[in-house]
């Protein structure tokens, strides 16, 4: 009997439904882009109503088209977006607040003392940012009218997508999450693998609207038989980034993979250490199996495809993302424009909050073949300041894996290889999140035995190799530090 495993994927600019046969292989394919909100500068919202009808629609329209028995679900989604909901009327307190979200910027600032800073890290493997949702959980309690008398009387719940995707779909039965995603909150003491008391003090939250911390393979509940026609259970669940490093099948300890979506992400399998880094990466839980944790450790760019997007309805100076690669194709490298993208601040190994992007190296000569060039270029560029973090911190990646939209770009990905010296591995698949998740699933529902009957089923498509010289590569790094430099020394 065939085995098909419906993986939902839900994204900062899309949800997307898809189902694998047991093989890996896509049967059907459905997705729905939904607005994005910006109510003040720095500001990125998005309707709880918009993230729970698309999933469910897409959902719905996979089965529907694929005509096949679902035998169970994986979830992947953006992480550190924060709901909070009433638990029971269901309804939200206010919009989804979004990873690339700022407004707390302040807040962090004030309590960013040397004691909070290693208090926290030592804990949690994070940073104290706005990335991350407890900060974003204080401002909901905090400013929404009536929020912090509820929640203190046990009436709210909080959770990431994945935990209100489940509420949801299992008609409020389940207020779960799994390990990946609760080490992104900076409320999830990684060591002990539970919620910390001392971290819920320091950021004035209760701990009743906290979900119960799953296994990433595990037994998350079913969905309501009205829903999606049957009672299907959920078995895998896990961040985005940890599902993209589960489906490119980087399970030993040293293997690294890079997903190019909306932003950036390079993540290391560190195994079972959790190696606290000495450059500002973050130490994070890859996986959970079996209640044994895998880690890993994680740089994150907040711009790279969101660039191209810019430039297509930004600056209309493009049409299509594959217009981007053609043009830049024109120039050659040291063209000298460089763009610093931090649109929303600036993430590793930077994490400046306030800076904002910036445009260096213009002439006369310059146009906007250049300044699309650089926009591509910056992908690199930010992948190449991850790199060298990973390997102050004692770890060498030997080859890439990549994964995400944009990794379809053979000219960047050429660039890539060129600019990190190593070699660049693109799957047969790139829609790897949800292939994690679908593996995620499939090994807690027991339609795959082991790591190794996964492992089996990965292919490589594409190999970039690098060919410039390590001057030349020296030289255009050299200048894109200048420019990010430049770029923190403005303040809005």
């Amino acid at each position: 009997m065939s085995h098909y495993i419906l993986s939902i994927d839900q994204g900062t600019t899309s949800s997307r439904a898809i189902i694998f046969d047991e093989k890996g292989k896509i049967i059907q394919l459905e997705q729905q882009e939904f607005e994005q909100y910006y109510p003040e500068n720095g500001w990125v919202e998005h309707n709880p109503k918009d993230i729970w009808t698309s999933t469910l629609a897409v959902c719905q329209q996979a089965i529907a088209n694929a005509k096949v028995e679902i035998s169970t679900i994986g979830i992947c989604n953006q992480r550190e977006t924060t709901l909070v909901w009433n638990k029971t009327t269901g309804e939200t307190l206010y919009n989804a607040i979004v990873w690339q979200d700022r407004r707390t910027s302040d807040y962090c600032d004030s309590i960013r003392t040397k004691e909070n800073v290693a208090f926290i890290r030592d804990k949690t493997g994070l940073l104290i940012d706005p990335y991350f949702s407890a900060t974003k959980i204080r401002w909901i309690l905090e400013n929404v009218d009536g929020a912090r008398e509820l929640a203190e009387k046990g009436e709210l719940l909080f959770g990431t997508v994945d935990c209100y995707l489940i509420w949801m779909l299992t008609g409020g039965e389940k207020h779960v999450t799994d390990a990946s995603n609760a080490s992104r909150t900076l409320l999830f003491n990684i060591h002990t693998q539970q919620w910390d008391d001392e971290l819920l003090d320091l950021f004035s939250i209760p701990k009743s609207i906290l979900p119960e911390v799953l296994n990433s393979a595990d037994k998350f509940g079913l969905t309501l038989p009205e829903l999606l026609g049957t009672a299907i259970p959920i078995n895998g669940v896990a961040g985005d980034q940890q599902a993209a490093l589960f489906g490119q099948n980087c399970f030993k300890k040293g293997m690294a993979k890079s997903t190019y979506g909306t932003g950036g992400f390079l993540m290391v399998n560190t195994g079972d250490h959790a190696c606290l880094s000495k450059n500002k990466l973050l130490t994070t839980v890859a996986y959970r199996l079996n209640n044994k944790t895998t880690y890993a450790l994680e740089g994150s760019i907040f711009i790279a495809g969101a660039a191209v997007t810019w430039l297509r309805d930004g600056l209309n100076v493009i049409d299509s993302p594959e217009q981007s690669s053609e043009t830049a194709s024109k120039v050659p490298y040291d063209h000298g424009v460089y763009l610093v993208p931090a649109f929303t601040g600036l993430g590793a190994p930077h994490w400046d909050a306030h800076a904002r992007g910036g445009l260096f190296g213009l002439t006369r000569a310059t146009g906007m073949t250049e300044i699309i060039s650089a926009t591509l270029q910056s992908v690199g560029y930010q992948t190449r300041d991850l790199q060298h973090c990973i390997i102050e911190d004692g770890i060498t990646i030997e080859s890439l894996r990549v994964d995400g939209g944009m990794s379809r770009d053979n000219w960047t990905m050429k660039f890539l290889a060129d600019i990190l010296q190593i070699e660049v591995k693109r799957p047969t698949l790139v829609e790897t999140s949800a292939l994690g998740a679908a593996f995620l699933a499939g090994l807690a529902a027991g339609i795959y035995k082991s790591l190794d009957d996964i492992n089996k089923l990965y292919q490589t498509a594409e190999t970039f190799v690098p060919e410039i010289s390590q001057e030349a590569r020296d030289q255009l790094y050299c200048k894109w530090l200048q420019a990010v430099e430049s770029t923190k020394l403005f303040k809005p």
